[in-house]
């Protein structure tokens, strides 16, 4: 566990370093070309970066913030796209955080001062929420063996979702303290989603959908629009879209487990993609005026979408036992709060077996 902590911190003084540069070089070099020749090694570079981290929890985390929100914000970078660019050049303590952070600027006005109130007693009631459905969930676990484990499954998803939702909360509530930026919300309320294009576009990982549109959808539609139908655009746009998130997944779940991907994930966001496209297909020749109840369509939308992620999507996440694993580095990270030394997660046995 030493030799993991020691690494992280290597990879994040790289991390910083790298940022440091890619934040010089754009003062020498313009937009375009040159400046992506310039840059390129560190979006290399940040690929391989994860590969030095085998927890969960550290690992995660790190090959999602450098792997793929970083590299997509420095490519926008490189042609004077994207949150990084900006009139005038971003300072540097502005220019790393929002690199490499899933964060937004707060703009200083008396509507959105009220806006962030609101959206703080929202938060701190949705917090108070999550930890008692999450600690009730935590009490299900003692009767697992009684339990279909189709069952169990979901509450590993549901588990996923809360702790998500509990840590990114208190962390976005902290910065909202002690600075002027703030988190992006990484979920709203993604069970309340009345249609697919309602639960992938408003309400589940908005992290994620904020910057493939930019990065993938924008320039797909742009670049289609000209060759048929703007009608008909945003289908292959979409289609783009979900086979890069599908791409990024795959590599994600690589580095938490260092399993070679079998497509299940990629078969899963296609499938995802193809439906979507098919949504929108019905939406336009009806003109709109073919609607289905939202309390029809909400739930069947998240039928589909539970069903096809325990068909595709956890199977090849728990393959690698990430949920054990996540669990016992969780519990040795309590123990070294606790009585001030590191454990080796082999030594302890977590709850969830």
């Amino acid at each position: 566990m030493e030799g993991e902590i020691h690494n992280f911190i290597v990879v994040w003084i790289i991390v910083l370093a790298s940022l440091c540069y890619s934040h010089t070089i754009a003062k020498f070099i313009p937009k375009g070309k040159s400046r992506f020749v310039a840059i390129f090694p560190i979006v290399c570079l940040f690929l391989i970066l994860p590969l030095y981290l085998t927890s969960i929890n550290l690992g995660c985390t790190t090959s999602f913030f450098i792997a793929w929100l970083a590299n997509f914000k420095i490519l926008l970078f490189v042609f004077g796209k994207g949150p990084l660019s900006s009139t005038p050049p971003l300072p540097l303590s502005t220019f790393i955080p929002l690199a490499c952070l899933p964060i937004k600027f707060q703009k200083n006005s008396t509507s959105n001062n009220v806006e962030t109130t609101k959206k703080a007693t929202n938060s701190t009631f949705n917090l108070v929420i999550k930890i008692a459905l999450l600690a009730t969930l935590i009490r299900v676990y003692n009767y697992k063996d009684n339990l279909h484990p189709k069952i169990i499954l979901f509450c590993y998803c549901l588990h996923i979702y809360f702790m998500l939702e509990i840590i990114l909360i208190m962390v976005s509530a902290t910065v909202r303290k002690v600075s002027r930026v703030e988190l992006e919300p990484p979920f709203n309320e993604p069970y309340l989603a009345s249609s697919l294009q309602d639960f992938w576009g408003k309400r589940w990982n908005l992290m994620v959908t904020n910057i493939l549109r930019p990065t993938v959808y924008k320039p797909i539609h742009s670049m289609v629009a000209d060759r048929i139908s703007r009608k008909w655009a945003p289908l292959p746009a979409v289609i783009a879209t979900f086979f890069v998130s599908g791409l990024m997944h795959e590599l994600i779940f690589y580095y938490n487990g260092r399993l070679k991907p079998n497509g299940e994930v990629m078969m899963f966001f296609l499938i995802h993609g193809v439906a979507l496209s098919l949504e929108i297909v019905i939406k336009k020749i009806f003109n709109g005026n073919f609607l289905v109840a939202r309390i029809i369509s909400g739930p069947l939308a998240l039928s589909f979408i539970i069903f096809t992620s325990f068909w595709l999507f956890f199977p090849p996440f728990l393959r690698g036992n990430t949920e054990l694993k996540a669990c016992t580095e969780f519990i040795a990270f309590l123990e070294f709060i606790r009585y001030g030394k590191l454990i080796s997660p082999t030594n302890i046995t977590c709850p969830l077996l």
